[in-house]
Protein backbone atom coordinates (compact mmCIF):
# COMPACT_ATOMS: atom_id res chain seq x y z
CA UNK A 1 0.00 0.00 0.00
CA UNK A 2 2.60 2.36 0.31
CA UNK A 3 4.44 1.61 -2.36
CA UNK A 4 1.33 2.28 -4.70
CA UNK A 5 0.07 5.38 -2.82
CA UNK A 6 4.05 6.88 -3.35
CA UNK A 7 3.60 5.96 -6.97
CA UNK A 8 0.12 7.85 -7.08
CA UNK A 9 1.42 10.73 -5.38
CA UNK A 10 4.69 10.89 -7.23
CA UNK A 11 3.27 10.36 -10.49
CA UNK A 12 0.43 13.08 -10.13
CA UNK A 13 2.85 15.55 -9.00
CA UNK A 14 5.61 14.90 -12.07
CA UNK A 15 2.56 15.15 -14.74
CA UNK A 16 1.76 18.34 -13.05
CA UNK A 17 5.45 19.50 -13.17
CA UNK A 18 6.19 18.51 -16.43
CA UNK A 19 2.93 19.25 -18.44
CA UNK A 20 4.38 21.71 -20.73
CA UNK A 21 7.49 19.85 -20.97
CA UNK A 22 5.18 16.98 -22.02
CA UNK A 23 2.65 19.17 -24.43
CA UNK A 24 6.24 20.41 -26.49
CA UNK A 25 8.06 16.99 -27.20
CA UNK A 26 4.59 15.69 -28.43
CA UNK A 27 4.70 18.80 -30.72
CA UNK A 28 8.20 18.04 -31.83
CA UNK A 29 7.52 14.91 -32.54
CA UNK A 30 4.87 15.16 -34.45
CA UNK A 31 6.69 17.78 -36.48
CA UNK A 32 9.91 15.86 -37.03
CA UNK A 33 8.16 12.25 -37.22
CA UNK A 34 4.62 12.46 -37.78
CA UNK A 35 1.71 10.66 -36.53
CA UNK A 36 1.26 8.61 -34.51
CA UNK A 37 2.67 10.95 -31.48
CA UNK A 38 3.00 8.04 -28.89
CA UNK A 39 4.50 4.65 -29.35
CA UNK A 40 1.93 2.57 -27.96
CA UNK A 41 2.26 -1.59 -27.35
CA UNK A 42 1.14 -4.50 -25.24
CA UNK A 43 3.74 -5.48 -22.62
CA UNK A 44 2.91 -8.39 -19.92
CA UNK A 45 2.54 -6.77 -16.42
CA UNK A 46 2.11 -8.03 -13.17
CA UNK A 47 1.83 -12.03 -13.25
CA UNK A 48 2.55 -11.51 -17.31
CA UNK A 49 -1.08 -9.94 -17.11
CA UNK A 50 -0.89 -7.66 -20.51
CA UNK A 51 -1.51 -4.13 -20.30
CA UNK A 52 -0.26 -0.98 -23.24
CA UNK A 53 2.68 1.24 -22.04
CA UNK A 54 2.89 4.41 -23.99
CA UNK A 55 6.26 6.28 -24.58
CA UNK A 56 7.17 9.19 -27.23
CA UNK A 57 7.84 7.62 -30.72
CA UNK A 58 11.40 8.07 -31.34
CA UNK A 59 11.99 6.17 -35.00
CA UNK A 60 10.51 6.82 -38.27
CA UNK A 61 8.19 4.33 -40.29
CA UNK A 62 11.38 4.94 -43.29
CA UNK A 63 11.58 1.09 -45.28
CA UNK A 64 13.24 -0.29 -48.19
CA UNK A 65 12.54 -1.20 -51.27
CA UNK A 66 10.92 -4.09 -50.27
CA UNK A 67 8.36 -2.28 -47.79
CA UNK A 68 10.49 -3.53 -45.17
CA UNK A 69 11.26 -1.27 -41.88
CA UNK A 70 14.97 -0.27 -42.05
CA UNK A 71 17.21 -1.07 -39.61
CA UNK A 72 16.56 0.94 -36.01
CA UNK A 73 20.13 2.68 -36.19
CA UNK A 74 18.90 3.90 -39.57
CA UNK A 75 15.24 5.02 -38.11
CA UNK A 76 16.24 6.53 -35.24
CA UNK A 77 16.66 10.44 -36.27
CA UNK A 78 18.97 12.52 -33.75
CA UNK A 79 15.65 14.31 -31.90
CA UNK A 80 14.53 10.64 -31.24
CA UNK A 81 18.01 9.65 -29.99
CA UNK A 82 18.04 12.33 -27.85
CA UNK A 83 14.88 11.57 -26.28
CA UNK A 84 16.11 7.67 -25.35
CA UNK A 85 19.35 8.83 -24.15
CA UNK A 86 17.40 11.41 -21.66
CA UNK A 87 14.47 9.00 -20.79
CA UNK A 88 12.11 11.69 -21.97
CA UNK A 89 10.45 9.26 -23.77
CA UNK A 90 9.04 7.25 -20.72
CA UNK A 91 7.12 10.49 -19.98
CA UNK A 92 3.69 9.12 -20.66
CA UNK A 93 4.60 6.10 -19.14
CA UNK A 94 3.60 8.51 -16.03
CA UNK A 95 -0.14 7.56 -16.65
CA UNK A 96 0.53 4.48 -16.77
CA UNK A 97 1.82 4.53 -12.96
CA UNK A 98 -1.32 6.52 -12.04
CA UNK A 99 -3.48 4.02 -13.72
CA UNK A 100 -1.98 1.34 -11.65
CA UNK A 101 -0.28 -0.89 -14.34
CA UNK A 102 3.44 -0.07 -14.15
CA UNK A 103 5.29 1.39 -10.64
CA UNK A 104 8.12 3.48 -10.59
CA UNK A 105 10.68 0.40 -9.71
CA UNK A 106 10.54 -2.56 -11.12
CA UNK A 107 11.15 -5.09 -14.05
CA UNK A 108 11.33 -3.25 -17.10
CA UNK A 109 8.13 -4.32 -18.84
CA UNK A 110 9.67 -6.24 -22.05
CA UNK A 111 7.76 -7.85 -24.90
CA UNK A 112 4.65 -10.29 -24.79
CA UNK A 113 6.76 -12.60 -27.62
CA UNK A 114 9.53 -13.01 -25.13
CA UNK A 115 6.93 -14.45 -22.06
CA UNK A 116 6.95 -17.78 -24.14
CA UNK A 117 10.87 -17.90 -24.15
CA UNK A 118 11.46 -17.59 -20.31
CA UNK A 119 12.81 -20.19 -18.19
CA UNK A 120 10.62 -20.71 -14.94
CA UNK A 121 13.49 -18.73 -13.04
CA UNK A 122 13.28 -15.70 -15.53
CA UNK A 123 9.50 -15.94 -15.51
CA UNK A 124 9.78 -14.76 -11.50
CA UNK A 125 10.67 -11.49 -12.83
CA UNK A 126 7.07 -10.94 -13.48
CA UNK A 127 6.21 -11.40 -9.48
CA UNK A 128 6.81 -7.91 -9.18
CA UNK A 129 4.80 -4.76 -11.03
CA UNK A 130 6.76 -3.95 -13.38
CA UNK A 131 8.38 -0.55 -13.53
CA UNK A 132 9.64 2.84 -15.52
CA UNK A 133 13.41 1.97 -14.12
CA UNK A 134 14.91 -1.21 -11.81
CA UNK A 135 18.07 -2.75 -10.41
CA UNK A 136 18.68 -3.71 -14.14
CA UNK A 137 18.42 -0.57 -15.65
CA UNK A 138 21.03 1.02 -12.73
CA UNK A 139 23.16 -1.74 -13.41
CA UNK A 140 24.02 -1.66 -17.23
CA UNK A 141 20.52 -0.63 -18.96
CA UNK A 142 21.16 -2.02 -22.87
CA UNK A 143 24.97 -2.60 -21.95
CA UNK A 144 24.76 -5.72 -20.28
CA UNK A 145 23.43 -9.18 -21.88
CA UNK A 146 19.68 -10.65 -21.72
CA UNK A 147 20.96 -13.41 -19.05
CA UNK A 148 22.46 -10.79 -16.69
CA UNK A 149 19.40 -8.31 -16.92
CA UNK A 150 16.68 -11.46 -15.68
CA UNK A 151 19.11 -12.07 -13.18
CA UNK A 152 19.35 -8.66 -11.66
CA UNK A 153 15.12 -8.89 -12.44
CA UNK A 154 14.86 -11.69 -10.08
CA UNK A 155 17.20 -10.48 -7.61
CA UNK A 156 15.09 -7.54 -7.33
CA UNK A 157 11.61 -9.17 -6.67
CA UNK A 158 13.36 -11.43 -3.73
CA UNK A 159 15.12 -7.91 -2.48
CA UNK A 160 12.67 -5.28 -3.00
CA UNK A 161 12.24 -2.48 -0.40
CA UNK A 162 11.20 1.09 -0.48
CA UNK A 163 14.52 1.63 0.61
CA UNK A 164 15.61 -0.28 -2.67
CA UNK A 165 13.10 1.27 -4.10
CA UNK A 166 14.56 4.84 -3.41
CA UNK A 167 18.22 4.06 -4.35
CA UNK A 168 17.18 2.64 -7.54
CA UNK A 169 15.52 5.90 -8.23
CA UNK A 170 18.77 7.93 -7.00
CA UNK A 171 20.55 5.88 -9.44
CA UNK A 172 18.65 6.22 -12.14
CA UNK A 173 18.83 9.84 -12.36
CA UNK A 174 22.36 9.33 -11.80
CA UNK A 175 22.36 7.62 -14.76
CA UNK A 176 20.38 9.79 -16.88
CA UNK A 177 22.20 12.47 -16.29
CA UNK A 178 25.49 10.41 -17.51
CA UNK A 179 23.77 9.07 -20.07
CA UNK A 180 24.63 5.56 -19.51
CA UNK A 181 24.36 2.13 -20.91
CA UNK A 182 21.28 3.44 -23.85
CA UNK A 183 22.61 0.91 -25.99
CA UNK A 184 24.06 -2.17 -26.61
CA UNK A 185 27.59 -2.65 -28.39
CA UNK A 186 26.45 -2.59 -31.82
CA UNK A 187 23.03 -2.02 -31.76
CA UNK A 188 21.06 1.05 -31.74
CA UNK A 189 18.91 -0.03 -28.45
CA UNK A 190 18.79 -3.77 -27.43
CA UNK A 191 18.88 -7.14 -29.73
CA UNK A 192 16.23 -9.06 -29.65
CA UNK A 193 15.58 -11.98 -26.97
CA UNK A 194 15.85 -15.19 -28.63
CA UNK A 195 15.36 -17.56 -26.16
CA UNK A 196 17.73 -19.41 -24.02
CA UNK A 197 19.86 -21.01 -26.84
CA UNK A 198 21.93 -23.84 -25.39
CA UNK A 199 20.29 -24.10 -22.42
CA UNK A 200 17.53 -26.25 -20.87
CA UNK A 201 14.18 -24.49 -20.15
CA UNK A 202 13.45 -25.18 -16.55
Amino acid sequence: MLKRAFDFLLALALVVMFSPLILFIAIVVRIKMGRPVLFQQQRPGYKAKPFYVSKFRTMTNERDGNGELLPDEQRLPAFGMLLRKTSLDELPQLFSVLKGDLSFVGPRPLLMEYVPLYSQEQMRRHDAKPGITGWAQVNGRNAISWDEKFKLDVWYVDNQSFGLDLKIMWLTALKVFKRDGVSANGHATMPKFTGNIGKEHE
